[in-house]
């Protein structure tokens, strides 16, 4: 395996570097600066990480795509599309409502994967495997917001972080509940017929 280049590394951190400085001056202006420093250094923490795993390719993979999809839906979309999209509502119950339509969106094309099994077990199994993912990510995130000493005791972020794992948890009991009642239904109904 080759060893990942200095090069590499130093010009990924640079961008880096400069967005958080950038985010810093922007957190100055706002009256919601703390979330903005907070994604600022998550996004560092998260780059860095990603630098010293190895991952330097990806990281300059993602930076450039960024760029150039930026660059092309300027003209219609205004200057850093993504990012504006990107700043939407970050409050708990917005946050757990792209997890929970993010991953349960796939239980289709995973049912479809399993066609002879039984719809309850598919149902069962593909829950407990978003959910696994759902804890390892949360786990993960908690971990660097705590290594970034703003979990403390009263903490708002450790308020709404925690919110959002139970409303996701909830959301996903929501989602196995429902999906195991339209099985049992469908069940009752060709039974009938």
């Amino acid at each position: 395996m080759v060893a990942p280049s200095n090069n590499i590394a130093n010009s990924t951190a640079g961008p880096a570097n400069e967005a958080l400085s950038e985010a810093k001056k922007a957190a100055e202006a706002r009256p919601d600066g703390q979330k903005t420093m907070l994604n600022a250094k998550i996004l560092q923490a998260s780059l860095k990480v990603s630098i010293q795993s190895g991952n330097d390719g990806l990281a300059l993979l993602y930076r450039s795509a960024i760029e150039h999809i930026n660059a092309v839906l300027e003209p219609q979309l205004g200057a850093n599309a993504i990012g504006n999209a990107m700043a939407g509502d970050h409050s708990a119950e917005a946050t757990a409502g792209r997890i929970l339509s993010m991953s349960t969106g796939f239980f289709d094309a995973y049912a479809a994967r399993h066609p002879d099994q039984d719809p309850e077990e598919v149902v069962r199994d593909f829950v407990a495997l978003i959910r696994g993912g759902f804890e390892k990510g949360y786990a993960e995130a908690k971990d660097i917001l705590a290594g970034l000493g703003v979990l403390g005791e009263g903490s708002d972020i450790a308020a709404d972080i925690a919110n959002t794992y139970a409303l996701v948890q909830k959301g996903y009991d929501d989602f196995l509940e429902a999906k195991q009642s339209a099985i049992r239904e469908d069940v009752g109904q060709s039974s009938q017929e």
